[in-house]
C-alpha cells in the first residue's frame, strides 16, 4: 500500500466511510467504524475509448478536474474530461444511509463530433497479510474480493464483458482484460463493462455499487448472492435522491445557530459552518461513541503516529461543538458509553483508543486525557440540565477525580513517582502548565458537579451526601493549592511570562488553556497579558496565524494551526479584544481547503491545508469561535 496523505473528500454513513482525492480517486473505504477497518490498497477506475489504452479518470495528462460536494450534502461529485478523446465522466459518489455500500454513479458522455465506444474498467486490491488473506472471486457478474471476516463486492446491473484475477496488475494498463480464472489467490483482480458506442452528444449512465459483506452476519456462500440480487433490483436514482434529502434535512436540523437564515453573515463563513456539520456524524462511532481525530493519512506512520483514534482529551472541545449543533445524544454516548468503556480501574484514561473503545496503539500517557472527561461531563451537563446525566457519569467521576487527587499529591509534595505524563502535543514528558490547567478545570467541574448531584439523593441517602460535601472541601482547598502551584513553578521571571514546562521553557499557545476554557488566570492579568504579547511576537506568522509553540517545525515547516488560531480568538474574546479576535477568524475561515475541510496546519505561501484534511478538533474549534462571536453580536 502507497502513502496516500490526502483526503480531500469524506463521505459515510454509520457503518461505512470512504474518502477521495481531489481527481476522484478512492482512497480508503472503512468498514465497520470509522477508522477500523481500512479495506482497500488500491481502487482506480479507467476508461478505454476505441482502441486506446486506459485511461485512469483519477491521473492522465490529458485530463481535466472539477470536484465539489452536491450541495448541502455528503454526496461528492466530480467532474472529469479527457482532452484528447472529448469524452467527460461526472461521477457521483455517496454511501446511502441504510447500506453497507458505496454507489459511484458515472455518467458518460461524448462531446465529441464522432462515435466513439467506451468501456469502463475498475482494478480493485484490497488489503491482506498472512491473518487475512484476500482473494479473488467472479460470480454472476460480480467481482467478490474476500477474506475470512469481509468480502468487497463490485458490481453494477449491467453484465460485465470481461474479468481478471491473477495478473490483472500487468494486463489493466492496457485496457485488455481476460483470462480463464474465475477464483485466485490475488488480492488484485479487474472488470471490464463495454458501454458500447455512443453517439456525439450522447451520455450514458452506469452505477458501480460496491458492498461490503460482514461474512460472520451473512455467508459469503450462502446469503451474498440474494444480497446482491436485492441490491440490483434498487433504483440507483432514488437512493442518490434519498441521500441527498436526508443530508439537506440533517444539515437544517442541526442549523442551532440558525446561522443560514442570517443575510449578514458571509457565505465563506456559511460554508464552513455547514461542511462542519455534515462532517461531525461521518467521524463518531454510532454503537460506542468514539470520536475519529480524523480519516486516517498515514497508515504506515511515515510522517506521524496515526490519526484515526479516538483521544478522550479531544472530547472536551469536540463535544462542546457538538453540543452547539445538536449532536447532545452523540455527546452523551460519548461520555455515557465510550468513556466508561475505556476507563481503567485507577480512574484514568489511556492516551488513545479506537473509536469502539479498544485500546489503540499508544506510547505514553497524558494527565489531561483524565482531567478533560471529568471538564467535559460537566460542560456537557450544563448545556443540557440533566443531573440524571450526571448521577449516570458520578462513579466515573469520582474515579477520576481520586486519580488526579492522588497525581496532585505526588506532585506537590514533589515525591514524582507517578509515571511521567506527555503533554497537550505528545512530545514532552513531565509536569506541564496545560496539563496543571485541565486538572484545575476538572476540580472546577467537579466541585459544581457533586453540589448540583447532591440533589439527586434523597434525605435518607444522608452518607453519600456527607461523603459529597467531604470531596468539595477537599477539591477546594486542593484546587488552591494547584494555582499557587502553577504561579510559583510557570512563571519565568526573567521572560516575564508563563512558560509551558521547567525545562525548555518555551512559549506555548497551549498556556492559552489556564484562560480558556479551564479558568485558572484570568484574561486581564497582568502575567497573562505579559505571555500573549510574547505569543504574539513569537507564534504568530506573517499571514496572520499562529504555530503551536517556538521552534514547532512539525511536518516540515513553521506552519500555523487553526487549532492554535482559535485558541487566540477564544482568548481575545474574554480579553475582550474583539478586533484581534475576528482576524483570528477569518485567517482560519480563509484556509480551507476546496471541498471546504479545515487541516491541521496551513501553508503560509498557499493558504491551504498541508497536512491532514477534515481534522475534527479544527473543526470544532471553529464552531466553539463561531458561537461566542455570534453571542457578542460581532459577526
Amino acid at each position: 500500500m502507497r502513502t496516500k496523505y490526502y483526503n480531500d473528500g469524506i463521505i459515510g454513513n454509520q457503518k461505512v466511510t470512504a474518502s477521495f482525492t481531489e481527481k476522484g480517486e478512492l482512497l480508503r473505504l472503512f468498514f465497520d467504524s470509522v477508522d477500523y477497518k481500512q479495506l482497500i490498497d488500491t481502487y482506480h477506475i479507467a476508461i478505454k475509448v476505441n482502441d486506446s489504452a486506459s485511461i485512469y479518470l483519477h491521473d492522465d495528462v490529458n485530463n481535466i478536474y472539477h470536484q465539489e460536494y452536491v450541495k448541502d450534502t455528503n454526496i461528492l461529485k466530480t467532474e472529469v474530461i479527457n482532452t484528447y478523446f472529448n469524452v467527460g465522466v461526472t461521477e457521483y459518489a455517496f454511501v446511502p444511509l441504510d447500506e453497507n455500500m458505496l454507489i459511484r454513479t458515472f455518467k458518460v458522455k461524448n462531446n465529441s463530433k464522432n462515435d466513439v465506444n467506451v468501456s469502463l474498467l475498475a482494478y480493485s486490491k484490497l488489503l491482506t497479510n498472512i491473518n487475512n488473506d484476500s482473494c479473488g472471486l467472479v460470480k454472476n457478474d460480480t467481482l467478490v474480493q474476500y477474506n475470512h471476516d469481509y468480502a468487497v463486492c463490485t458490481f453494477a446491473k449491467e453484465a460485465l464483458d470481461s474479468y481478471q484475477i491473477n495478473g490483472v496488475d500487468s494486463s489493466f494498463p492496457s485496457g485488455n482484460i481476460g483470462g480463464k480464472d474465475y477464483v485466485g489467490m490475488s488480492p488484485e483482480s479487474g472488470i471490464k463493462y463495454n458501454l458500447e458506442t455512443f453517439k456525439p452528444g450522447e451520455e450514458k449512465i452506469i452505477n458501480l455499487c460496491i458492498l461490503v459483506n460482514d461474512n460472520s452476519k451473512k455467508n459469503l456462500l450462502s446469503d451474498l448472492d440474494n444480497e446482491i440480487i436485492r441490491i440490483r433490483k434498487k433504483d440507483i436514482k432514488k437512493e442518490l435522491e434519498k441521500t441527498e434529502k436526508y443530508w439537506k434535512k440533517y444539515l437544517k436540523d442541526h442549523d442551532k445557530l440558525n446561522l443560514n437564515k442570517k443575510s449578514n453573515i458571509s457565505q465563506k463563513v456559511k460554508n464552513l459552518y455547514n461542511r462542519t456539520i455534515l462532517l461531525f456524524p461521518l467521524i463518531v462511532n454510532s454503537e460506542v461513541g468514539g470520536i475519529s481525530a480524523g480519516i486516517e493519512t498515514d497508515e504506515y506512520k511515515t510522517k506521524c503516529g496515526r490519526y484515526s483514534y479516538c483521544w478522550p482529551r479531544d472530547g472536551a472541545f469536540i463535544t462542546r461543538a457538538f453540543d452547539i449543533v445538536g449532536m447532545e445524544k452523540e455527546t452523551e454516548k460519548f461520555y455515557t458509553s465510550f468513556c466508561k468503556k475505556t476507563q481503567n480501574k485507577n480512574g484514568n484514561w489511556e492516551q488513545r483508543f479506537y473509536t469502539d473503545g479498544h485500546l489503540a496503539p499508544s506510547w505514553g500517557y497524558q494527565i489531561d486525557e483524565t482531567a478533560s472527561v471529568v471538564f467535559g461531563v460537566y460542560d456537557h451537563y450544563k448545556k443540557i440540565k440533566s443531573k440524571e446525566f450526571l448521577k449516570d457519569c458520578l462513579k466515573m467521576c469520582e474515579n477520576a477525580v481520586i486519580y488526579l487527587e492522588k497525581y496532585v499529591d505526588d506532585i506537590l509534595s514533589r515525591k514524582y513517582s507517578f509515571q511521567k505524563s506527555y503533554d497537550l502535543w505528545e512530545e514532552y514528558e513531565g509536569i506541564s502548565l496545560y496539563s496543571i490547567s485541565t486538572i484545575f478545570g476538572a476540580y472546577s467541574a467537579a466541585i459544581e458537579m457533586f453540589t448540583d448531584v447532591k440533589t439527586v439523593f434523597e434525605e435518607k441517602n444522608r452518607l453519600k451526601i456527607e461523603a459529597l460535601n467531604k470531596k468539595i472541601k477537599n477539591l477546594e482547598n486542593q484546587r488552591v493549592n494547584l494555582k499557587q502551584y502553577a504561579l510559583k513553578e510557570f512563571y519565568d521571571d526573567e521572560k516575564k511570562t508563563y512558560i509551558r514546562n521547567r525545562d525548555d521553557k518555551k512559549i506555548d499557545i497551549s498556556v492559552l488553556g489556564t484562560v480558556y476554557p479551564f479558568k485558572m488566570f484570568t484574561a486581564k492579568e497582568k502575567n497573562v497579558i505579559n505571555t500573549v504579547e510574547k505569543i504574539n511576537m513569537t507564534l504568530r506568522t506573517f499571514t496572520g496565524g499562529y504555530v503551536r509553540y517556538e521552534g514547532d517545525t512539525y511536518m516540515g515547516g513553521y506552519n500555523p494551526w487553526p487549532i492554535a488560531t482559535c485558541w487566540m480568538a477564544l482568548y481575545n474574546l474574554e480579553a475582550g479584544n474583539e478586533k484581534e479576535a475576528i482576524e483570528n477568524f477569518k485567517f482560519v475561515i480563509n484556509s480551507v481547503s476546496d471541498n471546504g475541510l479545515l487541516g491541521e496546519q496551513v501553508n503560509n505561501d498557499t493558504m491551504k491545508p498541508c497536512w491532514i484534511l477534515g481534522l475534527t478538533w479544527s473543526h470544532a474549534m471553529f464552531i466553539i469561535v463561531l458561537e461566542e462571536l455570534l453571542n457578542r453580536n460581532l459577526l
